[in-house]
């Protein structure tokens, strides 16, 4: 790679006046723009040296790949006269160059404390959905599966208690993430959850008589709203003592009168207000639902895609569970939300697979394939960002199917009555009564998205997928060529089957599952995903270091045989500078497979609120014909996982 003419290609395609700040990690440029409509996004998209682009968090990322993406940076910076910067200062500088929006940072605020509490959720919702299976009459005739087969109600009764737990005790789940964003004692937010769901309380039946007022004994199960509002109050009063309190006597008394004057304002103020405003929000969200109809479900099915792409979305888990404990209750509002997500999620998917057989780009064939499945399996960023938005047409289209589904499903009065996978397997959070016109509804997503992506690129888009073509045949010919000039007697370097050792002992993921898009999408290569039960990273292969990077977040190595693996450790750790990570190799140097690379602090990435999954990535991954996956599960570390050949 030349990247210094690299460099000079991004700087002209964002536009060098544009530029107000860059820094990269381990595998792209992270840009700061003053205006994102400027950008030349053909001449990056048909750069045979960049792997994708794509924008989050106000910043404009070019991906270029280890090894690489720090000397196409220097240049850049050589190349504009910017001053050098981290991540992290430009993460801040785009934050500070966006306009405060009060909404945005209300839904950002509940996306970050609602996505690390997500899975949770999904499992107690799996379960739930599993109970349903089992207990709702009309699956299999006019008894439900318990009363056919007596035997198994013992198994039901336990699923309904492990299915409960997570909803039941929401506010103390929440207490801890609302804690962790609000930098407030995490054990003390779990404690204030804990107190307002304590099984001693009784409701509006009983009170406390408190100096001639009465104070309900309100039990706040399933509820989110007022534990959100608790625990900021408790970390107003934390740092407050904190501050005012000499250090003698801060650590007893800090959390005795942050606890108690929080419960306190609890049950007296912040619970009951909390909770007439939650239960009104609720009650006009259904309210909408009943009033629009199938017309309303259409529109929402129609732009939830678009609510999506500004990450809108993390905020509906709050809704969410609003819905499902009315149901749980009896109410019966059920979670038309869920339905609405899985009908958009397939839609995208499906205008994918489309794109699969419209092009005849190797890249994007090898894209839209995986990005389609992650899709139809609820998770839609990659075939969003790496495909569809890129042509256009087909996010529209699949846009116009979501929405007819949606509207269908509206219809047909199909709700979840639990959370899970908003895709095809999103029948197990389903009405069982409702599963077969959930079904419909899917279908009716998927083949409307598709056949319109389909027809339309057969018809009007034609030109764009014979250009790719063509332009693909070129580079191919350029390639050959380039070949058949090489002298006589020079060697060419081949690339042998091997097997790759897992780098740490975690839990198997797959790529598409991780929640960044550029390696989640395949354009850094294929591999695999860990999340780590260890805090050690050890050599895959036996081969070279050709990049460590100092923050000891990444490191780039070729092994003997020719395989270029990129190690990348948590999401967007980059921006901890090295905090809680330990390199222990250099660049250059020879290691063997089994070899300790460097160590880091699980704890210290989750304070920082990041994730810290592991991702192993084969850059090189067009030399290979296959990869096959050898286990799946909890792997330990030096165990073989994945064969290449």
């Amino acid at each position: 790679m030349d990247y210094k003419k690299v460099a000079r290609q991004v700087a002209e395609a964002v536009g060098k006046d544009n530029l107000l700040a860059a820094a990269h990690c381990a595998t792209r440029l992270r840009l700061v723009l003053k205006d994102d409509t400027k950008v030349d996004q053909k001449a990056l998209d048909d750069n045979p040296d960049l792997k994708g682009t794509f924008k989050m968090d106000g910043q404009y990322q070019v991906i270029i790949g280890a090894g690489d993406v720090n000397f196409v940076y220097d240049e850049l910076i050589k190349d504009t006269g910017l001053s050098e910067a981290s991540t992290e200062e430009v993460k801040e500088f785009a934050s500070k160059s966006k306009p405060f929006n009060p909404i945005m940072a209300l839904i950002k605020l509940l996306s970050d404390i609602f996505v690390p509490i997500i899975p949770a959720l999904v499992a107690g919702g799996l379960l739930m959905a599993l109970r349903n299976f089992l207990t709702a009459p009309g699956l299999f005739g006019p008894k439900s599966i318990e009363e056919i087969y007596p035997a198994i109600k013992g198994i039901s009764a336990m699923i309904q208690l492990m299915s409960a737990a997570p909803f039941m005790f929401l506010p103390i789940l929440v207490g801890i993430s609302a804690a962790k964003r609000f930098r407030a004692n995490l054990f003390l937010g779990a404690v204030i959850g804990m107190i307002m769901t304590s099984p001693d309380l009784g409701g509006l039946a009983k009170h406390w008589d408190i100096l001639g007022y009465q104070v309900a004994q309100i039990n706040y199960a399933y509820q989110v709203i007022p534990v959100l509002v608790a625990v900021w109050c408790l970390s107003i009063l934390e740092k407050f003592f904190h501050k005012k309190l000499p250090s003698s006597v801060d650590f007893t008394f800090t959390p005795l009168l942050s606890v108690m004057i929080t419960g306190f304002l609890t049950f007296t103020v912040i619970g009951p207000v909390m909770l007439f405003v939650s239960n009104g929000i609720t009650a006009a969200i259904v309210w909408l639902y009943h009033t629009t109809g199938f017309l309303g479900m259409g529109i929402f099915g129609g732009t939830y895609s678009l609510i999506v792409m500004t990450g809108l979305h993390q905020s509906f888990p709050a809704i969410e569970t609003q819905l499902l404990s009315a149901w749980t209750n009896g109410v019966g509002y059920g979670d038309f939300i869920f339905v609405v997500a899985s009908m958009a999620n397939v839609a995208q998917g499906a205008a994918t697979f489309a794109i699969w057989f419209l092009t005849k780009n190797t890249k994007t064939k090898g894209l839209a394939s995986s990005a389609g499945l992650s899709a139809l399996l609820g998770i839609t960023e990659p075939a969003l960002f790496g495909v569809n938005l890129k042509y256009h047409f087909p996010f529209f289209c699949a846009l116009i199917g979501s929405g007819l589904a949606a509207a269908l499903a509206g219809m047909l009065k199909v709700v979840a009555v639990s959370l899970g996978s908003a895709g095809f397997l999103g029948f197990l959070s389903i009405n069982a009564k409702s599963i077969p016109f959930y079904a419909l509804c899917e279908l009716v997503s998927f083949g409307a998205a598709f056949a319109m992506t389909y027809f339309y690129g057969k018809t009007r888009a034609a030109g764009i997928f014979a250009a790719e073509a063509l332009a693909e045949q070129a580079l191919t010919e350029k390639a050959r060529e380039t070949v058949t000039v090489r002298p006589l007697g020079s060697s060419f370097q081949t690339v042998k089957a091997q097997t790759i050792l897992s780098p740490v002992e975690g839990t198997y993921l797959e790529l598409s599952q991780v929640n960044d898009p550029v390696f989640s999408s395949g354009a850094m290569g294929e591999g695999f995903a860990l999340k780590p039960t260890s805090n050690k990273v050890y050599a895959p292969v036996d081969g070279q270091l050709e990049v460590v990077f100092e923050t000891g977040h990444a490191y780039a190595l070729k092994s003997n045989q020719g395989a270029e693996i990129l190690i990348h450790i948590g999401i967007d750790t980059v921006s901890m500078a090295g905090n809680g990570f330990e390199p222990l190799v250099k660049v250059g140097q020879k290691v063997t497979k089994g070899q300790l690379l460097g160590s880091f602090s699980r704890e210290k990435i989750a304070e920082a609120g990041l994730e810290d999954t592991l991702m192993l990535v084969v850059t090189n991954a067009s030399d290979y014909k296959h990869f096959d996956i050898l286990a799946k599960g909890l792997i330990k570390e030096e165990q073989a996982i994945l064969v290449l050949s």
